[in-house]
Formats: C-alpha cells, structure tokens, sequence
C-alpha cells in the first residue's frame, strides 16, 4: 500500500496527474493543521476532501489550536473527537522567557553579543522571512559564528543536512522560518532567540517549545523593536504573563517600546472564512 505525504498543493497536482488514486484511502492525516488552515491552504484542502471517499477517518495533529481555526476545522471532520496532552496555550515551566527592546537595525549586533557573552553553543533563531534568514545568516558568518539557514527555498536534503548538522554540534546557530521550523524535534535544545516576533501569537508558542523539553531547562529570548508591540502584547495575552525585560546600555532602543499591560480577558475567536467551494469543470469528449 501507499502513504503519500504532501503539502496540499503538490498532492492536489499529482492526483491531476493521475500519480496518485484516492479510492482506497482509509486514513486522512492532517499535520500541523493548524499552520495549514490559517496559511490559506483551507480551500486546497477542501478541494481535496471533495476527491476522498466518504467512508474514511481524518486525523488533524497540532501543537497549538486558535478557537477560530478550530471553528473551521469543524468543518472539514465529522462528530470529532478531541484529546489534549497539555493545556492549551501553556509554555512549558522549564523554560525562562525574557526579552531585550532595541531598535530594528541593531538586533544583528545584540544577537552577536548575546551568543558571544554568553557562550551559546547551540541556539535556534526565529525570523519571518526567507531572506531575512539568508541576511542574518550572513551576518553571524561574518562575525566568525557558525551558522546556516533552513527554509522553504532549501532543498530537502540541504534542509536535512543543516540540521543534522545542528544536532550533531557542528554548527552553533541555526536560522529558521516558522514554516521551516514546524516539526524539528531536536533533544535538550537549550536556547530558542525570537529575532523577528511571529504574527501569529500560537508560533510564540511552537517557537520556544523547541526548548524546555522532557524536564529540560531551557531559555526563550526575543528581540523587540517599537514596530512589534502589538505582537508581544498578544504573545502576553495569550500566554497570561508578561515577558521579562531586560536591558543591554548600548543597545536601548531610539524607538521606545512601551511597557505592556497583561490583558486578561478572554480571547474571543474570530469567525474564520468558509473555504469557497471548487468550480466543477465540464470537459467535452
């Protein structure tokens, strides 16, 4: 039997492709659902589901799970059943969150001084973009420390290499995209650096579950300029705590960030778009 095991888009292509046949699927596993519905892959999901048989199991795995993604995660399984291994939205209290503001164009230099100071042999950093982490990469390399990037533009087995790599110790930093990053599992990770804040307060919490793992202890550090308050304030939301801070003299920002106050109402969950329904093509012949 075959188990493929695509992103949306490329297992919708090869199915077009007649590569692949959905008639005797039993079991449909959605992993990092979460990330997936919320990127815009809900509509190539549905499509797909419209292609299974009716007679099948879906299975969604995810870290974390926003009230709205769950909303329209009812809407893809039937009668689900839910089971939750850790509270919702805790940060694992192995691991030391804090937090340094400092202006956008100095995080390079306070990263470098950061791992240098404190001797960090193995650090996970966290950016937005793709070319951000090719730009940061360069950076630490310049400054003498070991670093690579992994993300989507990689090849898998550049991908699979980097992180072997990191694992093994043979480089010290590893810069990765939040979509690069989903699913590394890597042992006793002791530090996790938040270089550019998520826009989605869940990644917050995958990010620095990356660290604190098995009763490990483990450390969360996240540079914040004036631009991100509005990140941080719903990472301190959701997590119901405020994020240490902490202060380097040369590297106080220009562009204040203001001190934040901890939020706790509930989180209300936004109504998510229904996926558009897929146009039926008539072909002749």
């Amino acid at each position: 039997s075959c188990s493929p095991i695509s992103p949306p888009g490329c297992l919708l292509a090869v199915y077009e492709q007649n590569a692949v046949k959905f008639k005797s699927l039993d079991v449909l596993v959605l992993d990092e659902a979460d990330n997936m519905l919320n990127m815009g892959f809900a509509e190539e999901i549905q499509k797909i589901m419209t292609l299974l048989p009716t007679q099948r199991q879906n299975l969604m795995f995810s870290a974390t799970f926003s009230d709205a993604i769950r909303l329209l995660a009812k809407g893809i399984v039937n009668n689900p059943v839910e089971i939750s291994v850790n509270p919702i939205n805790v940060v694992a209290s192995t691991v030391k969150q804090w937090m340094y503001a400092t202006d956008k164009k100095k995080k390079s230099a306070l990263l470098t001084k950061l791992i240098k100071d404190n001797d960090w042999q193995q650090v996970l950093v966290f950016v937005r973009t793709k070319n951000g982490a090719d730009r940061l990469t360069r950076y630490l390399q310049e400054k003498g420390i070991n670093t690579a990037a992994i993300h989507g533009n990689k090849s898998q087995g550049a991908r699979t290499r980097v992180l072997a790599e990191f694992k093994n110790s043979e480089l010290q930093v590893l810069v990765a995209t939040d979509l690069a990053a989903r699913g590394l599992d890597i042992d006793q990770l002791p530090q996790v650096v938040n270089f550019d804040m998520p826009h989605i307060a869940e990644d917050y919490i995958h990010r620095i579950g990356r660290t604190g793992r098995a009763g490990s202890k483990g450390q969360a550090v996240s540079l914040v300029s004036a631009d991100e308050f509005k990140e941080l304030t719903a990472i301190e939301r959701l997590i119901q705590q405020l994020i240490t801070r902490k202060t380097i003299a040369d590297f106080k920002p220009v562009n204040d960030v203001p001190e934040s106050c901890l939020d706790t109402r509930p989180i209300k969950a936004k109504k998510p778009k229904k996926p558009k329904k897929p146009k039926t093509e008539h072909r002749d012949g």
